[in-house]
């Protein structure tokens, strides 16, 4: 089976190309290397280029007998979505439409979607299961939001076989510290935590104390990257599976169903490291929920998935791990 991974150069989708080379897959990545890595990719599996290119990219399905695509590309940065919404509407609804149209002209009729928590916006009851309205609060939501309605209406038009994993927050790195996270700038919350562990930055800016939670900050369902790769094989395996039902579809939360802090995100980090990791308090950002948690049931009963890492400081062992060893990220590989 020969899979075409989009944007399989960056953080997840590295992970993900690892698991299914591992599992005999013919995996091949497509990216421009705006925000991936060559140095993540398995030698003799990239290819450079944009997915505006929909010609070149639909010839390249075809050329490799492409049966399935993942798709990872994307900006996804909360905040700078609220600032510079233009550039989200171009990258993230304008490319995907593109690489959909390159799809139809292959004949590939199966993908695994990038989605996301925030397309639920500020759900009104925790944990947020699939029934939750989806209403996003910020352009970077609403993007993936137009993405997998796309995808519903290419399911009804087309017999489009798709899963849409709406991740809760991807964190941690590969068990043996091989790959890793590596975002320029970095947004997430551990490898920031733990780039002041390691005297790349002076401080960690906590963005509001005064939240309608326990301790104040805002609390996120921190998920394993190498949970959300098996989630992506499991994904493909049954749309595989059911490769006779046209427009079989899923869509699915991808969480732990365990909600973390901040400041135990924090508390967390300064354990693992051994180091004193300074924090200052900031303001509010805009677009930020109080409470993102997974119900994941939903997730376990359709793929049978189920997180392995869900000890918050496993979690970060992994991702301190290849930190410390890769202070640099792939400047050291």
């Amino acid at each position: 089976m020969s899979v075409l991974v989009i944007g399989g150069a960056g953080y997840i989708g590295s992970h993900t190309v690892r698991l299914l080379t591992q599992e005999g897959y013919d995996v091949w990545v497509y990216d421009n290397l705006s925000a991936g890595h060559r140095a993540a990719v398995p030698e003799g599996r990239l290819i450079e280029g944009e997915l505006a290119d929909h010609d070149r990219l639909s010839q390249i399905m075809k050329d490799r007998q492409v049966s399935s695509v993942v798709h990872f590309a994307a900006f996804a940065s909360v905040g700078e979505s609220v600032l510079h919404p233009a550039k989200y509407y171009q990258n993230n609804v304008v490319a995907s439409h593109s690489l959909l149209t390159a799809m139809l002209a292959a004949d590939v009729g199966e993908i695994v979607f990038s989605s996301t928590t925030a397309t639920y916006g500020v759900p009104e009851t925790m944990p947020i299961s699939e029934a939750a309205a989806q209403q996003p609060i910020n352009p970077y939501g609403f993007t993936k939001l137009v993405i997998e309605q796309m995808l519903r209406d290419y399911q009804r038009a087309y017999g489009l076989r798709y899963a849409a994993l709406r991740y809760f927050n991807a964190s941690g790195a590969a068990g043996d510290g091989s790959i890793g996270e590596d975002h320029r700038p970095e947004t997430h919350l551990i490898p920031i935590i733990l780039q002041v562990a390691l005297g790349q930055r002076g401080s960690v800016t906590i963005f509001g104390d005064d939240y309608p939670t326990p301790d104040g900050t805002c609390i996120r369902d921190y998920v394993h990257v190498d949970d959300l790769a098996a989630a992506h094989l499991a994904a493909l395996r049954k749309i595989a599976a059911n490769a006779t039902k046209s427009g079989d579809w899923l869509e699915l939360n991808l969480g732990t169903g365990k909600g973390h802090s901040v400041k135990a995100v924090l508390d967390a980090c300064r354990q693992v490291s051994g180091h004193d990791i300074t924090s200052v308090l900031g303001e509010r950002r805009a677009g930020d929920p109080p409470e993102l948690v997974a119900d994941p049931s939903l997730a376990r009963q359709r793929l049978h998935w189920q997180p392995e890492h869900v000890d918050l400081e496993g979690i970060v062992e992994t991702a301190w791990r290849w930190h410390r060893d890769h202070p640099r990220g792939y400047g050291d590989a």
